[in-house]
């Protein structure tokens, strides 16, 4: 019999293809990280009801975050668990504040996708800057060169500037790309340092002045209640008729009525968005509907690397609490001196007697 019982609750019927094991519910990825320590991964049906849910997981050493938020209700009763694990940056489909009170490790993968977040902010903005949507709806209206004087406006975007929002891991990446095509880089975040700011070429400045200096905005804050609608009415009146907004992080964090508003009374240029305030999009939703926003479906961190990097490290990261000692990534690092896990240490290179 398994030392550890791991829960997770199925979203789709795996099938065996390729694609089905590294983007369905196929935990080959997991169970192989999860082996190690001797825990079993217990599949939960998709449709199961919160209770029976509950019932199934009371008993469980650690919960993987997939196909249910695991909310309060459910970490409440939880008798043995010490860990959830998430196969992401963000950890929206858990209760973090529960969890915490709960003395239960969070964890998350929150260096496993920046540089594909990072390429796709750039894409966006690109993409935003040259206008290829518009220029794309006239090829395919038929009109050829009709738009040609308006495109003889676009400024060149060569010296100017890029205000990010968030300076964790993405908002690095991005300015690093910054830097290659010409852009003055700021950036606003309370709670990195200036010199982690200024030893990448990035001036730290106050949100406002972010706002009113910048070109282009880009938003990279988690979703938490300091976040939420961070940018919002005042926040869009703070920024230049001219610039452009983008959002590769929580489409929550951006008031997006007021993203609607501004944009359609002129008050900002344009928008570049890979999430968006609800999901999956609401095809009425005039964002989708303006020549001057390009909106792609909460796709920034997809590569072919990106889905069973993340998976191993989730299990790699339960596993590792499991072990006894401390993760990687701890979304809630005040919970570890409370729990006996140890200070981390790297796997053995053997990974356990026969491996």
């Amino acid at each position: 019999m398994p030392k550890f019982k791991v829960v997770v609750q199925q979203t789709a019927s795996a099938k065996g293809g390729v694609l089905d094991n590294l983007a369905n519910d196929n935990f080959e990825i997991e169970r192989e990280e999860l082996e190690v320590v001797d825990a079993s991964l217990v599949e939960v049906p998709p449709g199961t009801s919160l209770q029976d849910y509950i019932e199934i997981a009371r008993d469980a050493d650690a919960i993987y975050a997939r196909g249910r938020r695991i909310t309060a209700e459910i970490i409440n009763d939880l008798r043995k668990c010490v860990v959830i694990g998430n196969a992401s940056i963000g950890t929206d489909a858990v209760d973090v504040e529960a969890a915490t009170d709960a003395g239960i490790v969070v964890t998350n993968v929150p260096d496993m996708f920046i540089e594909e977040v990072a390429d796709h902010t750039f894409a966006l903005l690109l993409a935003s800057a040259r206008r290829l949507k518009l220029m794309n709806n006239l090829i395919h209206d038929g009109r050829w060169s009709e738009g040609r004087p308006e495109f003889l406006t676009i400024p060149r975007l060569w010296g100017q500037t890029l205000g990010i929002v968030a300076f964790g891991n993405v908002g690095q990446a991005v300015a690093r790309r910054a830097h290659a095509f010409g852009l003055h880089v700021l950036a606003y975040d309370p709670y990195i340092s200036e010199l982690e700011m200024t030893k990448e070429g990035v001036e730290p400045v106050s949100l406002v002045e972010l706002l009113e200096r910048s070109d282009f905005v880009s938003m990279h804050a988690p979703l938490n209640e300091e976040t939420r609608k961070m940018i919002s009415v005042k926040q869009f009146q703070h920024m230049k008729s001219s610039a452009i907004y983008l959002n590769n992080g929580r489409g929550p964090t951006t008031d997006e009525n007021a993203l609607i508003d501004a944009l359609q009374s002129g008050q900002i240029a344009g928008a570049g968005l890979d999430v968006l305030e609800t999901e999956p999009a609401n095809l009425e939703n005039p964002l989708l509907h303006m020549t001057n926003v390009v909106v792609t479906p909460h796709i920034a961190s997809a590569s072919s690397r990106m889905m069973p990097e993340t998976r191993r490290r989730a299990g790699r990261e339960m596993a590792t609490v499991l072990s006894g000692r401390w993760p990687r990534s701890a979304v809630n690092p005040t919970v570890l001196p409370r729990t006996d896990l140890l200070r981390w240490q790297p796997y053995p290179m053997s990974r356990g007697p026969n491996r």
